[in-house]
């Protein structure tokens, strides 16, 4: 491999482990912030208690996604130091929003939460876990601001080689922001659901603590629910302004090499040759690609040997083309996903209302444990097709992936760093994945003889403070 493959590949590796992470601290502190909340208004300790248990999980997650959103930022200024000096203008002011004001959010009042209880008032107790969430989010939308002028460059100028931002208004209204936002969160919050939700079912499949799991199930389960329907439509949305903006990219995901006719077919699934630019085998649905490009049942779609063409006389000489397999099939693998959390949360939510938790559904709990993957699966998935469905472009029409690498780097350098990057990612993974089966393992309840009485020195009088 040359250091243009090793940096796509480090960087692909690294991010996928990185969105591990992030979206189990959106999902995971929105429902610890409505389990608090339910807490205050309705004085139930069991909503304290369900705030504290799935808060641990937030604070593991935390602690070791913070180490590998740093590793993450590395790589920029290692491998990929011409794309930095490009977008550099543009992508500072809301990375650094990102990390001053939305980091600074997260990690100041996650702190005095975690120190709070009891020392702090319920409704200020409160309204620190609500700006953890509200940090959370925020960091989301300034990263997705910064990836949606790669997909959609607006509000720019380009000037001495670079892109100076001419219009920062123009970045947080770009309509590609707009769609990704809500589709990427709503995808965060049923991250964190499908993860309460499947280690509840767990311990109600074990019938332990069922007083405090259930409650948990059905929270986690509406939540779920919500998001699950929300993710399609906000991805509807996005799917049509694709095929405005990024024509190309919404072809490889249809594995559609020539014009589709009026109406379009939409692809279930294809053997794709892209050597012979055709499809051996397809199984296709009449009509649907047409409302899914245009929400009516008429219009065509171009096909990536038209779009090829119209993209030479644009762009000049070369192949712009994205890997159609990979765009194909991590399409169809993100859908499968929603459609598996769809199915999961309404029949989860069916038994919840209809109070048949308790019955004989051992087959529906195994399965919502495994539904724990999914939205990691979708996410990941979506991802994939989002990144690799833009290629050859780094930054769509304005700078391609090979000018972007790292010009003075060599092939043994990224070799050494990708192989310590994603060994430290799956080492830290690993552990995450450890530390939540343990604390999922041992659920609420504190034994006795695992207390440890701690005296807090500096405190007038000693307070007493009892831990795990």
């Amino acid at each position: 491999m040359d250091v243009l493959d090793l940096a796509r590949l480090q960087f692909a590796t690294t991010t996928i482990l990185h969105f591990v992470y992030v979206p189990i601290s959106i999902g995971l502190s929105l429902l610890v912030a409505i389990m608090e909340t339910m807490y205050v208004i309705k004085k139930n300790d069991l909503y304290k208690k369900m705030a504290q248990f799935w808060g641990t999980f937030l604070l593991i997650n935390f602690a070791l996604g913070v180490v590998t959103g740093i590793l993450q930022e590395f790589q920029f200024g290692m491998n990929w130091s011409d794309f930095s000096r490009f977008v550099g203008d543009v992508f500072g002011t809301p990375l650094a929003i990102e990390a001053l004001l939305a980091f600074f959010l997260e990690s100041t009042f996650i702190g005095l939460w975690v120190f709070g209880w009891e020392r702090l008032s319920k409704t200020v107790h409160l309204i620190c876990m609500w700006l953890v969430s509200i940090g959370t989010m925020l960091s989301a939308l300034w990263i997705l601001a910064a990836n949606s002028f790669m997909q959609r460059p607006v509000g720019y100028e380009i000037q001495n080689g670079r892109a100076e931002m001419k219009d920062f208004a123009a970045l947080l209204t770009n309509e590609q922001l707009l769609w990704e936002f809500p589709h990427t969160l709503f995808a965060a919050f049923a991250t964190g659901a499908f993860l309460i939700a499947g280690i509840s079912a767990w311990k109600l499949m074990q019938k332990k603590n069922m007083d405090f799991f259930k409650p948990s199930f059905k929270l986690s389960i509406i939540v779920a629910l919500i998001s699950a329907i929300a993710i399609p439509l906000f991805g509807h949305g996005q799917a049509q302004y694709l095929v405005k903006t990024q024509p190309m990219k919404m072809a490889a995901s249809e594995g559609l090499w020539e014009n589709s006719g009026d109406p379009a077919p939409w692809t279930v699934i294809a053997w794709i040759d892209p050597g012979k630019k055709e499809n051996t085998f397809e199984i296709k649905v009449p009509f649907a690609l047409s409302f899914l490009s245009y929400s009516k049942f008429t219009g065509s779609v171009p096909g990536m040997n038209e779009l090829q063409a119209e993209y030479e006389k644009t762009y000049g000489p070369g192949d712009y083309i994205p890997p159609v397999r990979t765009t194909f099939w991590s399409f169809r693998i993100m859908i499968a996903a929603g459609c598996g959390m769809i199915a999961l949360a309404l029949y989860g939510a069916y038994l919840t209302f209809r109070k048949k938790l308790e019955g004989s559904h051992r087959w529906f709990f195994r399965l919502m444990i495994w539904g724990i993957s999914l939205p990691f699966i979708g996410n990941t998935s979506g991802w994939i097709m989002t990144e690799i469905g833009r290629q050859p472009w780094t930054v769509f029409g304005l700078l391609q992936t090979k000018d972007s690498v790292s010009p003075t780097v060599v092939a043994g350098e990224v070799l050494f760093s990708f192989i310590s990057f994603t060994t430290l990612y799956l080492i830290l993974t690993g552990v995450l994945a450890f530390l939540f089966y343990r604390t999922a393992r041992k659920g609420p309840d504190i034994e006795p003889h695992q207390q440890t009485v701690i005296h807090d020195p500096f405190a007038q009088g000693g307070d007493t403070i009892v831990a795990k």
